[in-house]
């Protein structure tokens, strides 16, 4: 995917400020704009510059573009690091994908996640808009519960024009048994409300931290688990860590690697809680001693053993 250089499309400097950015829009706009312009291709250009605004002109939208730019490497083929907007803080939830059409995949990819939400009142109180972010928690918070300090960045505007930062930090309760995607609503944690209207709410968007021991789908967990031939070949108890701390194990005898056993119940706990799955890895040891090398020649001559005939190789 191609990286779309906003401020280059504006020609504007990356410490541009809104006023700057709207006069610049103005001028692309007057020369691009399909209905006037002789300019060719206009039609794409213009695209490009309503893009580019719609980017640069929204301080929230602008704060996570340009920690995103910091990241990437004139040249390279371009995909978004996982996670990349987890910890900003945004009103409203983006674009409805009918807002997409014009968009480039770059913009959709980054900002084209969920509809846009809407306020609501009457009269002259309005309610203030739902705020929305994605945090990251540990899979053992999902496994056990917990309170944690998450310190979200929220754009805005100081004095001078100028697009900034301020740190949210709040204190969160992460419910036993949350899964990723489920979202934690803060009653009242959202953008104030106009004439005495209502505060509105803020949306946390739970991921978990990659880690390369579990992988998750739903409530199920799946790891692997490294045992020896001997244990796999005789069977044996063994324990293991589990995010939800350490289980014993019974290794039927006669394992092989790739063979799954299913902990009923030991998944993310929740009403019908998920299943914790147990892929084996059988790991040899290395044969860097006489001793060892004398071992597996042993092994060789007694057990007469070849795996590729069962394969029909």
């Amino acid at each position: 995917m191609e990286f779309k250089d906003y401020y280059q499309v504006l020609g504007v400097s990356k410490t541009a400020t809104a006023e700057e950015i709207k006069k610049a829009y103005r001028k692309l706009a007057r020369k691009f704009h399909p209905d006037v312009s002789k300019e060719p291709e206009a039609e794409q250009r213009m695209q490009e510059v309503n893009e580019a605004k719609a980017v640069l002109y929204d301080p929230e939208k602008r704060v996570a573009y340009d920690q995103l730019a910091q990241q990437y490497q004139s040249g390279q083929d371009f995909h978004p690091p996982p996670d990349w907007d987890a910890g900003f803080e945004f009103s409203g939830r983006g674009f409805e994908k009918a807002d997409l059409g014009e968009f480039s995949d770059f913009f959709a990819n980054l900002f084209g996640q969920g509809g846009r939400a809407g306020q609501s009142g009457s009269g002259y109180q309005i309610r203030g808009e739902d705020r929305h972010a994605k945090v990251i928690i540990d899979l053992a918070d999902a496994f056990l519960g917990a309170t944690r300090k998450i310190t979200l960045q929220v754009p805005q505007v100081d004095a001078h024009d100028r697009v900034t930062s301020r740190e949210h930090t709040l204190s969160v309760l992460i419910p036993k048994g949350i899964k990723a995607g489920q979202h934690i609503r803060l009653t009242g944690q959202g953008s104030p409300g106009v004439g005495g209207g209502p505060a509105g709410d803020l949306y946390l968007e739970i991921h978990f931290t990659p880690d390369s021991r579990y992988r998750v789908e739903g409530r199920d967990v799946h790891q692997t688990v490294p045992v020896t031939p001997w244990e796999a070949a005789l069977g044996a108890n063994i324990e293991t860590p589990t995010p939800s701390g350490t289980v014993k194990l019974k290794i039927p005898a006669g394992s092989q690697t790739g063979r799954r056993l299913r902990l009923k119940g030991r998944g993310i706990p929740g009403q019908e809680p998920g299943d914790l799955y147990v892929e084996l890895e059988v790991v040899l040891p290395l044969a860097n001693t006489d001793k060892a090398r004398e071992l597996y020649e042993t092994m060789a001559q007694e057990l007469a053993f070849d795996p590729r005939q069962r394969k029909g190789v």
